[in-house]
C-alpha cells in the first residue's frame, strides 16, 4: 500500500478522531458528575478517591517497562 492515503481516507479519519475527541469529552464530564455525586452522598471521601486512584495507577504501571530494541 502507498505511504500516503488517499484523501477522502485521511478526511474519514479525522472525522473519526473528531468523534472519539468529542466522546472522551462525554464520557470524562459523566465521570467527574458521578464521582462528584457520590462524595456528595458520602459514599466515599475525595482523600479515598485519590489513594484508590493511586492504587490503581501502582498496579497498573510496569516494573520494568520495555526497553527499546537496539539496532
Amino acid at each position: 500500500m502507498d505511504a500516503r492515503q488517499s484523501p477522502m481516507f485521511e478526511v474519514n479519519l479525522i472525522g473519526k478522531l473528531a468523534d472519539l475527541k468529542e466522546e472522551n469529552y462525554h464520557n470524562g464530564l459523566m465521570l467527574s458528575a458521578l464521582v462528584e455525586l457520590l462524595i456528595t452522598k458520602n459514599c466515599f471521601t475525595r482523600e479515598e478517591l485519590h489513594i484508590m486512584m493511586s492504587n490503581l495507577d501502582a498496579a497498573f504501571t510496569p516494573i520494568n517497562p520495555p526497553t527499546s530494541p537496539t539496532v
